[in-house]
């Protein structure tokens, strides 16, 4: 008799094995990096002063608790409320070029023209009109968010199935259905890509924008710490597992809103 055949793996199961199968070579490498840092940077004629120790920086990160957690709060809410703005800019402007050849034609070089622009050339404007606030670094991040959502929609939208658009035609089906039934949703992975790109630049545009001016946020903190290296270092892997963060959420929220696209041997 032959070898009995393994059951096949339930959905969570599933889920299981591949998140082991991302998350342990990640964490490896991780620990490798950190030992190697750990050892290099605890060598005699290395400056702590200029390369801590990650025991030193993780010690920064504890005793700063507290502020650096008032502070991730400040430019978290500054990359929610922008990256939210370009997200609602990007999903009205990228559906309005699909609508209207004579917008596209006219709309989308300007859209690309304006990424030539240095946001480094508009963050002090943004300031001096804004102030020092949220508003002045959320639009920053909208600014910076935008462009990548609205082509990714835009570019989706086009590439809907013709052969699928015929047919609800054939059945009498409007232009609105049509774009609600087939464009929209045939739209979503490439949208979700778009978006995925977008935050990761979000919390950089916040930080960016935070630079040029701030009362508060991470940004702030780097400033007024840039002669202790490791609480500087403390705040760049805050706002490097913040942004992780924000991508892991979105890419969870685009496995929930698209589970027909990943059954389909894509994810």
């Amino acid at each position: 008799m032959g070898a009995p055949m393994n059951p096949p793996l339930r959905a969570g199961e599933r889920l299981g094995l591949r998140f082991t199968q991302a998350v342990v070579p990640v964490v490896i490498a991780l620990a490798a990096l950190l030992a190697l840092w750990q050892w290099y940077a605890s060598q005699p004629e290395v400056d702590s002063q200029l390369l801590p120790t990650p025991l030193a920086v993780w010690h920064a990160l504890v005793t700063q608790r507290d502020v650096l957690w008032r502070n991730t709060l400040v430019t978290l809410s500054e990359t929610v409320v922008g990256f939210g703005a370009a997200l609602a800019a990007g999903l009205f402007f990228g559906a309005a070029l699909d609508f209207s050849p004579w917008l596209r034609r006219a709309l989308y070089p300007l859209l690309v023209t304006s990424q030539t622009i240095p946001i480094i050339t508009l963050a002090p404007l943004l300031v001096l009109w804004f102030g020092f606030g949220l508003l002045s670094k959320a639009i920053v991040v909208t600014l910076v968010c935008f462009f990548p959502i609205v082509v990714a929609l835009a570019d989706g939208l086009r590439g809907a199935d013709p052969d699928l658009i015929k047919l609800y035609r054939s059945f009498g089906a409007g232009r609105w259905r049509i774009f609600w039934s087939v464009r929209l949703p045939g739209a979503l992975p490439s949208l979700f890509s778009g978006v995925r790109i977008a935050i990761t630049y979000a919390v950089i545009g916040a930080i960016f924008g935070e630079y040029v001016g701030a009362k508060e946020g991470l940004a702030l903190y780097m400033k007024q710490h840039q002669f202790a290296t490791a609480a500087v270092m403390a705040a760049i892997a805050v706002t490097a597992v913040l942004s992780i963060a924000l991508f892991a959420l979105t890419a969870l929220v685009e496995r929930l809103a698209l589970p027909w696209y990943y059954t389909q041997g894509r994810g």
